[in-house]
């Protein structure tokens, strides 16, 4: 499999923009990868926009490569060490190369939103208005994700 990276980084910019959550937005980019749909991985990954469910834990953009990672280094047989240390380990190259670009991997301290009260934000997205992209990096985080998958797949070609 060939990856432009700049390509990758676009779809995954252009999914955000649309209207997608971060976590969506990085792994729909790796559609093909994953051999899956799409509508499929927008639903699969719902979940983890936000921080998860905006809880503003782990960053969207984070667990959308670690649901990448599981596609590139699967692990299916829970006796299989090698492989689970294997899908571990990207897991960790990939979150590692984003918290050294980005200083956190955490939503709400990439957001500054700390001190945070526990249950302090409704489940209720935010509108996606010209003053939220004016006010959120989270397009940037989302673009960052997507080129740091797409350059470890690129030089594993």
């Amino acid at each position: 499999m060939t990856v432009n990276i700049e390509e990758r980084v676009a779809r995954a910019r252009g999914y955000f923009e649309s209207g997608y959550n971060c976590a969506q937005a990085v792994v729909m980019a790796y559609d093909d990868v994953m051999e899956m749909s799409v509508e499929q991985l927008a639903r699969l990954t719902a979940p983890f926009g936000g921080g998860m469910g905006r809880m503003r834990e782990v960053c969207g953009t984070v667990s959308g490569m670690a649901f990448v990672a599981g596609a590139i280094a699967p692990s299916t047989d829970p006796s299989n060490l090698e492989q689970r240390k294997d899908n571990y380990a990207l897991v960790q190259r990939f979150a590692n190369a984003f918290r050294s670009e980005n200083g956190d991997i955490v939503c709400r301290r990439l957001l500054g939103l700390e001190p945070m009260q526990v249950q302090a934000e409704t489940p209720m997205p935010s509108q996606r208005t010209a003053e939220y992209y004016k006010k959120r990096p989270c397009v940037e985080y989302v673009a960052c994700a997507a080129r740091i998958v797409a350059e470890y797949i690129k030089s594993n070609e």
